[in-house]
């Protein structure tokens, strides 16, 4: 099965957060799919964990590494239908990127974050959930 995973659920391995043994499990034997902004959008949230402070600078490359090996295939999406859906949901173009993945390869979407499963819902797109 192909799962979309959004850049939270990749961080969230690579940090050690506590939801990471379930989002390990959850992925198993999956195809992992994600817009080819991902490595961009883990870089970006890196950068913004070092200037608050919640990441110390010599751990970034460590960081790097440890998501890099979440076998994720980048995928093209159509960014004018994600703009779309950024402009009617009034959300980040960033978060309609991997929407329009999942609508694109027709496959759930694994997220963290609640306002993009909610619009999720809304575009009938499934959710990968904990049961």
């Amino acid at each position: 099965m192909k799962i979309v995973v959004d850049t939270n659920t990749v961080l969230a391995v690579a940090l050690n957060e506590p939801e990471r043994d379930w989002l390990i499990d959850v992925t198993r034997g999956c195809d992992l799919a994600a817009p080819e902004i991902l490595p961009f959008e883990i870089g970006n949230a890196l950068s913004s964990l070092v200037r608050r402070e919640t990441v110390r600078e010599g751990l970034l490359s460590t960081i790097w590494d440890a998501a890099a090996t979440v076998p994720v295939d980048l995928v093209s999406i159509n960014v004018k239908s994600a703009l779309l859906l950024a402009g009617h949901f009034r959300i980040y173009a960033y978060d309609a990127y991997f929407l329009q993945c999942a609508i694109e390869t027709k496959a759930p979407l694994l997220s963290l974050d609640r306002g993009m499963q909610r619009v999720a819902k809304e575009l009938n797109i499934e959710i990968v959930e904990k049961s």
